[in-house]
Formats: structure tokens, C-alpha cells, sequence
């Protein structure tokens, strides 16, 4: 089976790279980074170099296959120039474009939570436009789109503070439950999904642990030596300013703020809550924990 991954060998396409060419796949990996294609081809995959804001090199990197993986990269939130919505609405119609060309049947396409949602998602709002988009395929033209959680490494933004301050802090309370997800575990949930026989359009949410915030503080505390660590609830106004405080753009901010508050309120996991995956991921919040251990350390 012959594969396109967009994504490079980041923390989901190093590991989704590693199992489809176990499973015996022809896989070629999309990057932008020349320094990548070594790494790559020692994976026993294919790199193509290229921008993915060239729809001409991304129709020549699906040419031939039987299936490919889309996904918007991560981009700087402290860019104050960046349009992060046209950014994501010009690579998702990069992506349809590409595939329309090349006459791909089957699609995964990584969204998120809340990519059902046309408001009250903040930041999210650009993968629901993404799914829109692809959506408006041609019917036979298989996609599923792959909804992951909250990203356990966002908390790795906690560091700082848990050491300097001996708290975290978010405008979410410590009582609300949130289900978080390790990039391995997305990976996994992809192969599945890219590998195995696919119709219409699909909808798959994927997570590895469900805890609330004072939960989450506990494990971390623990890992870190500070059984006292706490989880401290701040406002939104309080949130947005400290986000503008550290640079970053303020209608970013602005959107990082909406989307924890939709946590808060529950709205962002009302779908996720009526279609909730039928097992979880293997990596909990315990493992992760190392890796948190391990930064606060070095910090």
C-alpha cells in the first residue's frame, strides 16, 4: 500500500511513520526541512521536500497513492502578523485540491476536538474549516477525520510556573474533568484508520486518559517532588492578559482563552461526550509525567 503523510517526523509522524513501514507500507513523508530527508530515509520511507503552501508539490507528493494523511502543522503564535484561520483554510484547500488531482480515494485527515463546532472553539475553529473543506469532495472519496483530545505536551507550558510559583494555572477549574491524548496513541488510531477499509465520511475521536485538573496536579506534583503542587483557576481576562504579556499575538490569545473557557463550560466535549472512543489510548498521564518530570528538572 503506498502512503502520504504530511506532518514530517514530528511528535505523531515519527511513530506513524515507524508503524506503517513495519506494516510493509511504501510511505513518503512530506517535510519542509531539508535536514529531515536523512531521517526519513533511514526510516525506510521516501522523503518529499517541499512547502506545503505549493499545491503543485503537494499534488506530486500524492501522485500514485492509495492514501494519505493531511494535517496543518503547528505555526508561531507570537507571529503578530500570522492569519492563523486563512493559514489553515489555504492548506486544507491546498490538500483537496491536490487530491481532487490525483484522483486519491481515501483520506485521513487530522482535525480535533471541537472541529465540529463554527463557534465557541477559539483556536479550533481553523480544523473545522479544514474538515468543511474536504468534506466537499467527491462522495467517493473516502475521509475520516481523526479528533484528538487535548495534547498531553500542552502542559509542558506548566513548567515554568509549577517551579517558579509552585502552582499551574488556566481559566479552567480544578474540578473539570479533561481528557487528554499522546501523540503515539494518535498514531496508532491513524495506522487503523489509514490501513483498514474505509467509506463516505467518518468522525474518530481519540484519547488516553480522562482526570480532573486537581487530579492532574496531584500526578504531576508527585513526579516532580512537590506533593503540594496545585491547580490555580484564574479568569479569562486574567488569562488572556498573561498570554499578551508573554508575546503573544492578541487575537491568538484571544482564541487560546475561548477555547479553555469552552473546557470550563463544558461545550468543547459535548459531541466528544455523545461519541466517545471505545477504548483509550495505552499512554496515561502517570507516563507522560516522566517526561514533565524531566523538563521541570532541567529548567
Amino acid at each position: 500500500m503506498k502512503i502520504t503523510l504530511a506532518g514530517s517526523l514530528g511528535h505523531i509522524g515519527r511513530p506513524l511513520t515507524q508503524e506503517l513501514v513495519q506494516k510493509g507500507c511504501s510511505v513518503t513523508v512530506i517535510s519542509s526541512n531539508t535536514e529531515r530527508q536523512r531521517d526519513i530515509e533511514a526510516m525506510g520511507a521516501t522523503a518529499a521536500i517541499g512547502s506545503l503552501e505549493d499545491v503543485d508539490f503537494i499534488t506530486s507528493a500524492f501522485a500514485g497513492a492509495d492514501a494519505v494523511f493531511c494535517m496543518v502543522p503547528p505555526t508561531n503564535y507570537f507571529d503578530h502578523s500570522l492569519d492563523l484561520l486563512g493559514y489553515y483554510k489555504r492548506l486544507g484547500n491546498n490538500y483537496a485540491q491536490a487530491i481532487a488531482q490525483t484522483g486519491v480515494k481515501k483520506v485521513v485527515n487530522l482535525s480535533t476536538i471541537g472541529g465540529n463546532m463554527e463557534k465557541g472553539n477559539g483556536l479550533l475553529l481553523g480544523a473545522h474549516h479544514v474538515e468543511n473543506i474536504l468534506n466537499e469532495l467527491s462522495s467517493d472519496v473516502a475521509i475520516a477525520h481523526i479528533r484528538p483530545t487535548e495534547f498531553y505536551y500542552n502542559l509542558l507550558l506548566q513548567v515554568h510556573s509549577a517551579k517558579v510559583n509552585g502552582f499551574m494555572a488556566s481559566n479552567i477549574g480544578g474540578e473539570v474533568v479533561n481528557a487528554w491524548v499522546s501523540p503515539t496513541d494518535i498514531a496508532s488510531a491513524i495506522v487503523e484508520e489509514i490501513t483498514s477499509p474505509l467509506t463516505g465520511r467518518k468522525v474518530r475521536y481519540v484519547t488516553s486518559d480522562e482526570l480532573t485538573y486537581n487530579e492532574l496536579a496531584t500526578i504531576l506534583g508527585e513526579a516532580i517532588g512537590n506533593p503540594d503542587l496545585k491547580w490555580v483557576t484564574i479568569t479569562d481576562e486574567q488569562m488572556q492578559d498573561g498570554l499578551e504579556a508573554a508575546g503573544m499575538q492578541p487575537a491568538i490569545a484571544a482564541g487560546l482563552t475561548e477555547m479553555y473557557a469552552s473546557i470550563n463550560s463544558g461545550l468543547l466535549y459535548e459531541h466528544y461526550n455523545m461519541h466517545k472512543p471505545e477504548r483509550m489510548g495505552k499512554v496515561k498521564l502517570k507516563d507522560f509525567a516522566e517526561d514533565f518530570a524531566e523538563a521541570y528538572n532541567q529548567l
